[in-house]
C-alpha cells in the first residue's frame, strides 16, 4: 500500500486525522493519483466528447471512423449532453449507526465520508450533484448543482441527524426520479436491511428513464460473519425485534442466510439494470470506490 495515498489508509485511521471534508478532499485526491487519469474524464463519459454506444442509441450519431481505427462503437455527445447529473441517495436509519468494534466507523460514518467524496469527484469534473437522505421518510433534498460552493451545502446536510425508525428508499429514489429529469446517474448507499421488492421495482422505473445506478451496499464485517459470543440477545435496531441465542449454534446458519441475502440482491439488482457493490466500513475508501466505479472507468 502506497503511504502517500490517503485513500488506502483503514478508515476509521484516516477519520481519526480530521472532518469529514479533510478526509473527503485526501480520499479524491488519493482516487485520481490512482486513475492516473484527469479528474474531468471521470464518471460520466469516458472521453469530453464521447461516450460508449448503448443498445437504442441513434446510428446517426455514431462515431465509424473511431468504430473502425480503434474497433470501439461511441457515439458523439453534444455539449448540453456531456454535462451529467448525478443524485445520491444516503440511508441513515438506526440500523446504519452501529458498528462491530468500538474502534470501528460505524456503517453511516463511512458512508458519510464515501458520500462527500463521490460528490467532490463529480463536482471537480464539472457534473452536477445532488442529495437525498433517508430513514422511514425522506429528510434531506438537494437538487444538483455543478457549483464547487455546493458541495459545503452537501456536507453541512450530512451532519444532520435522522429520526426515524425504518427504511424508506423507494420515497427516496421516487425523490431522485424528480429531480433529474434527462438521463443521468443515481448512487444509492445503504446498508439494505430492508425489503428487496419495492426498491427493485423503483429502481427499475429509474432504469426505464434512462439513469445509471450504482448501489453501494455497505456491511459492517461483523455482519457477514458472526463472531461465536456465548448467550447472546440480537436486537434489530429498527423494528426492535430480540431473539436469544447462541453464537456457536447459529454461526455457520446466519453466514448461509447473508450470502443467499446478498446473492438475491446482487441478481435482482443486476437483473434490473443497476451496478451493485458490496462495500466494508473496514476497507479504505479509494479500494471501495475505485472497484464499485471500475465499469465506469474502463478500469480493470
Amino acid at each position: 500500500m502506497d503511504p502517500a495515498r490517503a485513500d488506502l489508509i483503514e478508515p476509521a485511521s484516516l477519520a481519526a486525522l480530521g472532518r469529514v471534508e479533510l478526509i473527503a478532499r485526501w480520499v479524491v485526491d488519493g482516487f485520481i493519483t490512482g486513475l492516473h487519469r484527469s479528474p474531468r474524464k471521470g464518471f460520466s463519459v469516458e472521453f469530453a466528447d464521447y461516450r460508449a454506444y448503448q443498445p437504442g442509441d441513434d446510428l446517426r450519431y455514431l462515431d465509424w471512423k473511431v468504430a473502425a481505427r480503434a474497433d470501439r462503437w461511441v457515439i458523439k455527445q453534444f455539449e448540453e449532453e456531456t454535462n451529467l447529473r448525478a443524485v445520491i441517495l444516503l440511508d441513515i436509519s438506526p440500523s446504519m449507526a452501529w458498528a462491530g468494534l468500538p474502534g470501528r466507523l460505524t456503517k453511516l460514518a463511512w458512508a458519510e465520508r464515501a458520500v462527500a467524496a463521490i460528490a467532490l469527484l463529480l463536482l471537480r469534473q464539472k457534473d452536477a450533484v445532488g442529495l437525498i437522505r433517508f430513514d422511514d421518510a425522506v429528510r434531506t433534498v438537494l437538487p444538483p448543482k455543478s457549483r464547487m460552493q455546493h458541495w459545503h451545502r452537501i456536507l453541512s446536510q450530512l451532519g444532520d441527524p435522522g429520526t426515524g425508525e425504518a427504511t424508506a428508499a423507494p420515497a427516496a429514489i421516487a425523490a431522485a426520479a424528480a429531480l433529474v429529469r434527462r438521463a443521468g446517474l443515481v448512487v444509492l448507499v445503504s446498508d439494505l436491511l430492508m425489503d428487496p421488492g419495492p426498491v427493485i421495482s423503483a429502481t427499475r422505473t429509474l432504469r426505464a428513464m434512462g439513469h445509471d445506478i450504482v448501489v453501494l451496499h455497505v456491511m459492517d464485517p461483523a455482519e457477514r460473519d458472526l463472531a461465536e459470543p456465548g448467550d447472546a440477545l440480537f436486537t434489530d435496531p429498527e423494528s426492535g425485534d430480540a431473539l436469544a441465542a447462541r453464537g456457536a449454534d447459529v454461526k455457520e446458519a446466519y453466514r448461509q442466510t447473508v450470502e443467499v441475502a446478498i446473492g438475491e440482491w446482487r441478481d435482482r439488482f443486476i437483473a434490473s439494470g443497476a451496478s451493485y457493490e458490496v462495500v466494508m466500513s473496514s476497507e479504505p475508501f479509494g479500494v471501495a470506490l475505485r472497484r464499485a466505479f471500475a465499469v465506469r472507468q474502463g478500469l480493470p
